[in-house]
């Protein structure tokens, strides 16, 4: 039975309304026996409890019907446009139902005590009766109302994670064959500059990258120091080709290695640095990379190249997109004409979003 199945009381009813019932139908019975009878003041114990258990009586067929019929029109009307027609049928319910219950009873009763029932003279007494249970359908209704709305922000707050977290994907999933792209341009480049055996380890190295990217996993955040340790295997790869006319400047204190960044961001912007910039014994490139009130900073001495290498525009824009996704702390990027600085957030679980 729907009454009694406790899955069937929360789809219908919104919580699960045992205690709820008990404790109501308690007090309803002392209410009721008060208005009709008074009957603790007026008589003998054994009496009055004989009286307040027949107001009890009522009160339970009341409660049950009332309930039967809040649960009928909760699944007749479901949607939240019908919620005007719902609780105008279930005011009328409640009228009826109080009425033709103690008619009903009023009728059993008056076999039982050879007395009459005359309905006009309990109708003023029926009136509060009514008010109080019109005052627990509404209850029933506002907790069923919250429910469902909690339900509600909880689905969408889901349905938005999922989608951040898909984009989230395309954006790293986009990141890696940028990564590769490049690379391959770089063994190009070596494989008609340099010997064989320098192409070799070119590859042999960068099958270390790769494997450092795929041990990342789906992580959309990883601790700073185990980014510094992609960030100088590719560095590694990129000594391959320029040697000494590229320099690296790590300033970077211990107690900024446990906090989070994105997961090949660093990597990405020593990537452009090198990909926009000349590198020559007479134009050495420079690249500081520093850490200043919760920011990572990576800065380069700009001497573009009069010629540049096909681009896929996703560098910075994927670092952006990425951070946007997860945190309210975003980058920031200067171009003094001198110098080109990015600055990534250095993130603690806190700074992510929910």
């Amino acid at each position: 039975m729907k009454l009694f199945n406790k899955q069937k009381r929360l789809k219908y009813i919104g919580f699960n309304d045992v205690w709820f019932v008990i404790i109501g139908i308690i007090v309803s019975g002392f209410i009721t026996d008060y208005l009709f009878n008074n009957s603790f003041v007026r008589f003998p114990f054994w009496q009055a409890m004989m009286y307040w258990s027949i107001c009890l009586a009522f009160s339970i067929t009341n409660w049950f019907v009332m309930r039967f019929n809040f649960i009928f029109l909760r699944k007749k009307f479901p949607n939240v446009e019908d919620v005007g027609k719902r609780a105008l049928l279930l005011f009328l319910a409640i009228i009826i139902t109080v009425i033709a219950i103690d008619i009903l009873g009023g009728i059993i009763l008056g076999y039982f005590f050879k007395d009459d029932y005359h309905f006009t003279e309990r109708f003023q007494i029926l009136l509060p009766i009514i008010i109080i249970s019109v005052m627990v359908m509404a209850i029933y209704e506002a907790i069923y109302f919250y429910v469902q709305l909690k339900r509600s922000i909880r689905e969408e707050e889901q349905a938005k994670q999922v989608v951040t977290l898909a984009q989230l994907d395309a954006l790293r999933n986009q990141a890696q064959p940028h990564f590769f792209f490049n690379s391959l341009n770089t063994l190009r480049d070596i494989i008609d500059q340099n010997s064989k055996d320098d192409a070799k380890q070119f590859v042999d190295k960068l099958s270390d990258v790769y494997r450092f990217i795929l041990d990342a996993g789906d992580a959309h955040t990883i601790p700073l120091r185990d980014e510094l340790k992609f960030a100088q295997a590719y560095l590694h790869i990129q000594k391959e080709r320029f040697g000494s006319n590229l320099h690296i400047l790590w300033q970077l204190p211990e107690t900024v290695l446990d906090q989070l960044v994105v997961p090949m961001s660093v990597q990405l912007l020593l990537e452009n640095a090198i990909k926009h910039n000349i590198i020559s014994r007479s134009k050495p490139l420079t690249v500081t990379v520093s850490s200043k009130d919760d920011y990572l900073i990576v800065t380069n001495n700009i001497q573009p190249k009069s010629t540049q290498l096909p681009s896929t525009k996703l560098g910075l824009i994927n670092i952006k997109k990425r951070h946007a996704l997860i945190s309210h702390k975003l980058p920031i990027v200067e171009n003094n004409g001198k110098q080109f600085t990015v600055s990534i957030p250095l993130l603690k679980s806190t700074d992510l979003k929910a």
